[in-house]
């Protein structure tokens, strides 16, 4: 079982994602924003991140930039 964060603004699209992971016993965790899934993926208590690229406050590249410094 794999703890995976999920960035995703669009709601349709993360809560089928999250219905997947789910069903095949991982546990998921989903946020809609840059900052927030940057805060996140940094505490490390995910093993996988899913991360979008067009996000609020924050887009995807930027996000992997931080956690790359």
């Amino acid at each position: 079982m794999a703890r995976i964060l999920i960035v995703e603004d669009e709601e349709r699209i993360s809560s089928f994602i999250a219905k997947g992971l789910r069903a095949d016993g991982h546990v998921p965790t989903v946020v809609a924003d840059g900052p927030t899934g940057l805060d996140l993926a940094l505490s490390g208590d995910h093993d996988l991140m899913v991360l979008d690229i067009g996000l609020p406050g924050m887009d995807g590249f930027e996000v992997l930039d931080q956690l790359r410094a």
